[in-house]
């Protein structure tokens, strides 16, 4: 019997179930590029480097050949597997139907793992090359071409107006000028929390472009901004993502499927069982700002 069921064994009955605070549905996944793969990696998108045009020289001269760089992004996949036991005995004593509730903290579950592994992508190692064998690191914290340091004018901060000009800037000039697309930003509470102390943010009198719904950032400077709290720390530093949705791959061999059966080797137990087969990927660097933020957590 799994332990914790116990906790069901209530004495009155309770109309409506809650589930424990907790994040349930995924947050970003419709924020990036989504596709269905078949077997074990997929080369997701073939690329094509810049070309520069030839002037002419002259009458009947010959057909220039100009050379176009290629490369290929990979994902590989990932198996994701939960499952949890019922006995029959906790369903008796239960006033409360525990299989749907259940279920649902398994889907929860489910999808934020899918965040994690979208928000590791970004700034984790991906692959490239003929074969996906190339490994590409994002670049060291502060140094990398698509960092916005911790210190921007002189003093440590959290997430502020002036790391998001930085930001913005740094994409703009890696795709060549005016965006074409939605920006999108993952920010946790604590810069949520920063973002309402700027007075460029709230203050509508200098002409903010800010929208702010009961109280709350939902864009600011063409960025749509979601909440998590599953951003990375590193050395003291919250890693705050800013990227084109072109710029990240979500890839799915096999989404969310659900089983609930009986299990005759467990006393015929209820199982509740939730798999997925998915797989995350940057298509290319220049479409992802990394910004650190002292939290002073």
């Amino acid at each position: 019997m799994s332990d914790n069921v116990t906790v069901a064994f209530v004495q009155e009955y309770k109309a409506n179930t809650e589930l424990l605070l907790q994040q349930e549905g995924s947050r970003l996944r419709d924020k990036v590029m989504t596709s269905s793969h078949v077997g074990k990696s997929a080369a997701f998108i073939e690329q094509f480097g810049s070309a520069t045009a030839q002037e002419s020289t002259g009458r009947h001269e010959d057909t220039p050949i100009l050379d176009v760089s290629q490369d290929k992004r990979w994902v590989f996949p990932t198996d994701i597997k939960w499952g949890y036991l019922i006995d029959n005995e906790d369903r008796l004593r239960a006033l409360i139907e525990l299989t749907s509730p259940i279920a649902r903290a398994g889907a929860a579950a489910m999808n934020r793992k899918i965040d994690d592994m979208i928000l590791t992508a970004i700034f984790g190692t991906n692959y490239t090359g003929e074969n996906g064998t190339t490994s590409e690191s994002f670049g060291t914290l502060g140094t990398g071409t698509y960092d916005v340091a911790n210190t921007v004018g002189g003093t440590a901060s959290s997430l502020n107006v002036a790391k998001l000009q930085s930001g913005i800037r740094k994409l703009m000039t890696a795709n060549k000028g005016e965006l074409m697309e939605p920006v999108y930003g993952a920010i946790s509470s604590y810069e949520h929390d920063a973002l309402l102390k700027e007075i460029q943010v709230v203050n509508k009198d200098y002409g903010s472009s800010a929208v702010l719904v009961d109280g709350r950032v939902k864009r600011f400077m063409g960025i749509d901004f979601t909440i998590t709290e599953r951003l990375n720390i590193t050395s003291g530093d919250r890693l705050v993502p800013l990227w084109v949705k072109s710029g990240m791959h979500f890839g799915v061999w096999n989404d969310i499927t659900a089983e609930i059966t009986k299990r005759a080797d467990k006393s015929f137990a209820t199982q509740v069982y939730l798999a997925m087969t998915v797989g995350a990927s940057r298509t290319q660097l220049g479409k992802q700002i990394r910004i650190s933020c002292d939290d002073q957590i």
